[in-house]
Formats: C-alpha cells, sequence, structure tokens
C-alpha cells in the first residue's frame, strides 16, 4: 500500500421525503474501504423503512494526497 499524508473523509447525503436533507459523514483512516449503497438507502420512519434517495462523494483535499476507486455493479438482470 502506498503510504501518504490524506485528509480522508466522505460522506451520503440522505434525501428524505418532506423534510430536509441529513449529510452523514463517514471518516476513515489510512488504508480503510468503505462500501456503500449509490442509489437508495433503507431508512427507518413513524412507519417503518422506507426507500431514501442517496447522493455521494468525498470532501475535497486541502493537503497530501487521496486515491479514490470507485466500481460501478450494474443490474444485469
Amino acid at each position: 500500500m502506498m503510504r501518504a499524508v490524506v485528509v480522508p473523509s466522505g460522506a451520503k447525503i440522505q434525501h428524505r421525503p418532506r423534510a430536509q436533507s441529513i449529510a452523514e459523514v463517514i471518516p476513515g483512516e489510512q488504508g480503510e474501504r468503505v462500501v456503500f449503497a449509490n442509489r437508495f438507502w433503507s431508512a427507518l420512519g413513524s412507519r417503518g423503512f422506507y426507500r431514501t434517495n442517496v447522493r455521494h462523494g468525498v470532501s475535497r483535499v486541502c493537503a497530501g494526497t487521496r486515491f479514490a476507486l470507485g466500481i460501478i455493479f450494474h443490474d444485469a438482470a
């Protein structure tokens, strides 16, 4: 693994129906990986679980270097 000074952080933005969007930051240390859904996310509401839309990304690098890899698994069915 390459060693670099990294300021890691990423976030997902959850869009809730008729409510404000919620940002959730997933902090990580050097060498850690994060796997997450890229379109829909299950959220618990007052009537059980419901599907929410999700946006995601990584924050701007202020110092050092960041390596990111995005792999998309298409629904081939």
